[in-house]
């Protein structure tokens, strides 16, 4: 199990002693988010961009680029089945599961619908007897993401990106949706410990 220590300031000499990353959900849609799926640069590079389904929670601290109790991710919307909009949310050795609504992100003056947010549980093993964590997830999207459409861009430069282009004209690309994720643990001596889901997973299997 990965430790959940993270970076810390000292790898960011421009931000100022004490900085505390803590913005309301509109200001992560606005000026990160958005900022994000159009390819705009964003205040700080503070945000990590993972294929995050690709990890268990307890691992995704130290990937993270900042972070302490709580931490932030760019990730790619992956899908269940190629042709639909279903998003798939399988994890290494459980599952994502969604809770509740979907809450819509207001603009603080409140009269426009900036983006959705939906709160998910990680769950350890296989649906529908996964073993419940304390691992939480805020997943943020844009309203009407999945239809966006920016400029041709240099793909050279974008190499390193998870983004994925497909061509639908001489000079436009359709780019599959961003999410942007916070991930926290919350404090429940009650639940299952990492170790203990590997240890029930490994005796099921």
């Amino acid at each position: 199990m990965e430790s959940t220590d993270s970076s810390t300031c000292s790898q960011y000499p421009n931000l100022p002693p004490g900085f505390r990353f803590h913005p309301t959900d509109e200001e992560l849609v606005v000026y990160y988010l958005k900022k994000k799926a159009s390819s705009i640069p964003l205040p700080v590079a503070i945000i990590a961009e993972i294929d995050l389904y690709k990890f268990d929670p307890w691992e995704l601290p130290s990937k993270a680029t900042f972070g302490d109790q709580e931490w932030y991710f760019f990730s790619p919307r992956d899908r269940k089945y190629p042709n639909g909009t279903r998003p798939n949310r399988a994890a290494t050795s459980g599952y994502w599961k969604a809770t509740g609504t979907d809450k819509p992100i207001l603009s603080s003056r409140g009269d426009q619908k900036v983006g959705v947010k939906k709160a998910l549980v990680f769950y350890g093993g296989k649906p529908p007897k996964g073993i419940k964590t304390n691992w939480i997830m805020h997943e943020y999207r844009l309203v009407d993401n999945a239809s966006f459409k920016s400029p041709i861009v240099n793909l050279a430069n974008r190499k390193g990106s998870l983004r994925l282009y497909q061509e639908q004209e001489y000079d436009w690309f359709i780019l599959d949706e961003w999410v942007l994720c916070r991930i926290y643990k919350k404090n429940n001596g009650s639940r299952p410990t990492e170790r203990d889901i590997q240890i029930i997973i490994t005796i099921i299997t």
